[in-house]
């Protein structure tokens, strides 16, 4: 079974699937400890790779070759790709598709942004009309083969949500996100009128949508919940007091065990990366 299907099949069992966000090799190699699903966030891939905020920066050929590389080491885990608008053109879309479906990835989100485009949780967000992103969706999903791809909104009017919603649950389109969405009330009312179609919800740490549980969220009806910067805010606020407890200890580093050693060092980081050799990295639940 490829790894379309294995998401798909995630998917559809009952409770809300997580997917962690991750932005280098080494966050993924701590997150395959704990789930066995990764999201392949925008905002953590432009911060990483380009040190820029989440603003259209992201070229395509290098989320292509992350995604390849997270692949082979990590055989097992479902990866949900955020391809941004498809990186503006629909043939530039379709494109990206198929070489991220070659590349083994499970599913990719497309929204329906128009540039300059922004951080789904961000201000000053601007959509294409509703026909000229549904053209660009059917077209992305005739490119592809088992790909599971995510049609998302970033409406903010509540009337504009709700229409957008209906028609990306008609589309074709596996699963629906609304990004940004501000309240449980109003994942109700998306929930309601995208009908059987699975529904996805993005947290991130101080954006504008209610933190909530994997229960609160099943309760929902949300079928997955993707994570975007768990690892990356988490590494932010990790180096940051290393590096000061580094310079108000006067260049001492920490002895392992310490605060703020954590009792990482050499040894545990080559055991950590050692695991990705060969592809063999095991699923979370099977650790």
């Amino acid at each position: 079974m490829g790894p379309g299907h294995r998401l798909r099949d995630a998917i559809a069992d009952p409770g809300t699937t997580p997917l962690i966000g991750i932005h280098d090799m080494y966050s993924a190699s701590l997150a395959a400890r704990h789930y066995d699903g990764f999201f392949l966030s925008g905002f953590g891939f432009a911060a990483s790779y380009y040190g820029l905020p989440d603003i259209g920066f992201i070229a395509w050929p290098d989320v292509v070759a992350f995604a390849e590389r997270l692949r082979s080491a990590f055989p097992a885990q479902h990866l949900l790709v955020d391809i941004d608008d498809g990186y503006a053109d629909p043939e530039v879309a379709c494109h990206v598709v198929r070489r991220l479906e070659r590349a083994g990835a499970s599913g990719v989100i497309l929204e329906d942004q128009e540039r300059p485009r922004r951080c789904g949780h961000a201000d000053g967000k601007r959509i294409l009309p509703l026909d000229a992103y549904l053209d660009k969706l059917h077209r992305v999903l005739d490119s592809r083969d088992e790909l599971v791809v995510v049609a998302r909104t970033d409406a903010v009017e509540d009337e504009e949500i709700l229409r957008r919603a209906a028609a990306l649950a008609k589309s074709g389109a596996d699963v629906v996100l609304v990004d940004g969405v501000r309240s449980v009330a109003a994942i109700r009312r998306v929930r309601e009128v995208v009908a059987d179609t699975p529904l996805l919800f993005n947290q991130i740490g101080g954006g504008k949508s209610p933190r909530l549980s994997l229960t609160e969220l099943t309760e929902l009806g949300v079928d997955v919940a993707i994570y975007s910067t768990p690892c990356l805010f988490a590494a932010h606020q990790a180096i940051e007091g290393a590096l000061r407890e580094l310079k108000a200890s006067d260049g001492r580093l920490p002895a392992p065990g310490d605060e703020g050693g954590g009792g990482v060092g050499v040894r545990e980081a080559t055991a950590l990366l050692e695991a990705n050799l060969g592809g063999g990295r095991r699923t979370a639940a099977g650790a």
